[in-house]
């Protein structure tokens, strides 16, 4: 399953990572994904990344400021996110897919002064 940590409140122009701990299923071999939904409104993927973690891609509204990141070995995704804006207030979530699909817990971030 998919444990996720960090999110909170920040600052608008300021940054936060998340984190995704992963275990039960071969990590190396699945698509890592963070989406993020706001009440009202579907959920919406913001970055992916290859089972590798050589190929990454964003939506419109992230890119240039988010970053996302997989490690095989420790069986981890990060988002990183700078540049903080009210518009990325959501809870955010990590996503597994492969045989299988596994979501994370969830976590909020808040971005306001």
């Amino acid at each position: 399953h998919l444990v996720q940590s960090g999110g909170g409140l920040v600052q608008p122009g300021g940054s936060l990572r998340l984190s995704c701990a992963a275990s039960g299923f071969v990590f190396s071999s699945y698509t890592m994904s963070w989406y993020r939904q706001t009440p009202g409104k579907e959920r919406e993927a913001v970055a992916v990344i290859t089972p590798t973690g050589d190929i990454t891609n964003y939506s419109t509204s992230v890119k240039g400021r988010f970053t996302i990141a997989k490690d095989n070995d420790k069986n981890t995704v990060s988002l990183q996110m700078n540049s903080l804006r009210p518009e990325d207030t959501a809870v955010y979530y990590c996503r597994a897919e492969g045989y299988l699909t596994y979501w994370g817990q969830g976590t909020q971030v808040t971005v306001s002064s």
